[in-house]
């Protein structure tokens, strides 16, 4: 099955592509369609991204359910038989996975070496995906070009990470719409606070939510409402 189409806007605007990610989701489409459309979703949001897979976990052994391409899809085989690379471990382990140039050394050496040789990825990164805080998959984005993967191309992979969670926890449960529309929104203001941390504090993702959770415990607020006031009030296009 092809993945669903996504209009791309020239500018790859967030917020258009967030849309039509939700008209997909909204519009009763299956479970693949879902996974599929986030996966096309990552090249037209994260700059430098040229391909993407949705992996999970199932039944002990992890699964890709959905990939741009044939080179997503294999850079998944390999993880899978190596036990070993961004996705795997961003599965594992609670920060996301970024390796921006493979050809400076590697974390996972066997994996980059196979990667270099095999397929034109240079840059890699893994998002854990969470339902009830249970590791269940990763969100796994992949780039042509060395450097790519800035702290900036993190940022809007963690807010289409939190898409994907909440999209897997729905699907998973086959949650309402409105519950599911409440939860994406607000997962997706997170990611958003999160990523701006990011540029303008200089902040890995675990410390920009670490201070939003602070924050948000210091002025009494939940996190979602402090992450929602953050991102409005750095949006030029919000009324001051």
């Amino acid at each position: 099955m092809e993945p669903p189409s996504i209009p791309a806007p020239t500018t790859a605007d967030p917020a258009t592509v967030f849309s039509a990610l939700a008209e997909i989701l909204y519009g009763g489409a299956d479970a693949a369609e879902v996974y599929a459309a986030i996966c096309v979703a990552a090249t037209l949001l994260v700059p430098g991204c040229d391909h993407a897979s949705l992996m999970l976990r199932r039944r002990g052994t992890y699964a890709t359910v959905a990939a741009t391409d044939d080179i997503a899809a294999r850079i998944d085989d390999l993880e899978r038989r190596l036990a070993q690379g961004p996705c795997v471990d961003a599965i594992e382990e609670e920060i996301p996975q970024v390796e921006a140039d493979l050809r400076a050394g590697s974390t996972w050496p066997e994996l980059a070496r196979a990667v270099l040789e095999s397929t034109p990825v240079r840059g890699v990164m893994g998002f854990r995906l969470l339902i009830d805080e249970h590791k269940v998959g990763a969100l796994n984005l992949f780039s042509d070009t060395p450097g790519a993967f800035t702290a900036a191309a993190a940022g809007q992979a963690s807010a289409l990470a939190a898409f994907a969670s909440v999209t897997v926890t729905a699907v998973s449960r086959g949650e309402d719409i409105a519950s599911l529309r409440t939860g994406l929104l607000s997962n997706r203001e997170i990611g958003k606070a999160i990523g701006l941390l990011m540029g303008l504090q200089n902040l890995s993702s675990d410390e920009a939510f670490e201070l939003l959770r602070r924050t948000s415990q210091q002025m009494n607020l939940k996190v979602a409402d402090l992450a929602r006031t953050l991102v409005d009030t750095h949006d030029p296009e919000t009324p001051q």
